[in-house]
């Protein structure tokens, strides 16, 4: 008789919670695929997106806590972004193509009074390179069909929208300004969007390149786990809360 080499069942992970930093790079579905075979279980979910480009707090839902992530979809979530002023994009973030560029020369306080002008509650046209259906269809396949989309605006809530640092660029000889900020934002709050029109606010355009969640709900970045830390750990060791 041959021998069976097949490798032994592992036990699945218990069931509840894992929060996970995101690396750059990775879809939040790629995350989800990877715990899946981390924890031994189909039965992984995630509370909300994060672009690829972004990093930071991702809460899964290992086996019946699956079921929990509905309630932490809405909460309020916290980032750290750095928006460029000077240059729009397609995608209004780093990923996508540059459509315009303006040289960036503001007026003292402007800066303060266009981030004043986006804070508290506000109305917000989504990146109409995101996830919302039209008829069916995700709004960032109709764009990169070549459609163009017009989203309706929706009520959101920025309760901070802090400037921590700014510094001038220049890309292809064009004067621009990085702005670091940090913001609290309502559930459904594109940052991206918040980018873009911070650029239009002072007639510049804007576009995000670099973003990282630092909070969801009461899960902040300081409990999140890198993934190259989880894989040294088998199904039962996993730090699931």
């Amino acid at each position: 008789m041959g021998t069976d080499t097949r490798s032994p069942r592992r036990e699945p992970a218990p069931d509840g919670l894992l929060i996970v930093d995101k690396p750059g790079g990775w879809t939040s579905h790629d995350v989800v695929a990877k715990v899946r075979y981390l924890a031994a279980t189909r039965k992984v979910g995630h509370a909300g997106t994060l672009d690829p480009m972004a990093t930071g707090v991702l809460v899964l839902g290992i086996g019946r806590a699956t079921k929990l992530l509905t309630f932490l979809v809405g909460c309020d979530k916290s980032y750290a972004a750095t928006i460029r002023l000077g240059a729009s994009t397609v995608t209004d973030d780093a990923e996508g193509e540059i459509t315009e560029a303006t040289p960036v020369d503001l007026q003292p306080g402007a800066l303060e009074a266009a981030v004043a002008g986006l804070t508290g509650e506000i109305q917000q046209v989504p990146s109409a390179v995101s996830a919302i259906k039209i008829d069916g269809v995700r709004s960032y396949a109709r764009v990169r069909g070549g459609e163009t989309v017009a989203l309706a605006a929706r009520p959101i809530t920025v309760s901070r929208f802090e400037i921590r640092d700014r510094r001038s660029v220049e890309a292809d000889g064009i004067p621009m300004l990085d702005v670091d900020v940090e913001v609290d934002v309502s559930s459904g709050t594109y940052v991206r969007a918040l980018a873009r029109d911070l650029g239009a606010a002072l007639g510049v355009g804007g576009h995000l390149t670099a973003l990282r969640r630092t909070r969801v709900g009461a899960f902040t970045i300081d409990v999140a786990h890198p993934l190259s830390d989880l894989e040294t750990h088998g199904p039962g060791e996993l730090p699931i809360q």
